[in-house]
């Protein structure tokens, strides 16, 4: 299924299994190929067809510092803001907690292609990207 990625299978595997937390109102949780009917709320709410978990934390997959994630974070908030769009923060984990929680938005409205400009922008392996049927996807990126 992604064997033609940069991406180790391990990193992708890892990634499939990440629980992705959004935070506030819209509190839920997002797991890759489940239907999430909190999410399909969330996109009627919002009156879109399509949401992103995105982040600008440790790109590639590469640890970094907090102080470098939060500055990142903050930049990518304010592109998605210039987009008019809302932001939702919230975490992706994995559940055997060996790599930190890397903070990270729910964009209600983000279309597939500004989510991977978005990705591609911030050196990310991937995104997660929901349709209209409020089912998470991995979307790599390389």
């Amino acid at each position: 299924m992604f064997s033609d990625s940069k991406i180790p299978s391990e990193t992708i595997q890892a990634y499939l299994e990440t629980e992705y937390f959004a935070f506030g109102d819209a509190s839920t949780t997002l797991r890759v190929g489940d239907a999430n009917p909190q999410l399909a709320a969330l996109h009627k709410a919002h009156d879109v067809n399509c949401s992103a978990f995105v982040t600008a934390c440790n790109p590639f997959s590469e640890n970094c510092s907090d102080a470098f994630n939060a500055a990142s974070q903050e930049t990518l908030a304010c592109e998605i803001k210039r987009l008019g769009l809302t932001v939702i923060e919230g975490i992706g984990e994995h559940p055997s907690n060996k790599w930190p929680g890397e903070p990270s938005y729910l964009v209600p409205g983000l279309s597939l292609e500004a989510a991977k400009a978005l990705g591609t922008q911030y050196r990310q392996n991937a995104i997660v990207w929901s349709a209209e049927d409020a089912t998470p996807q991995l979307v790599l990126l390389r």
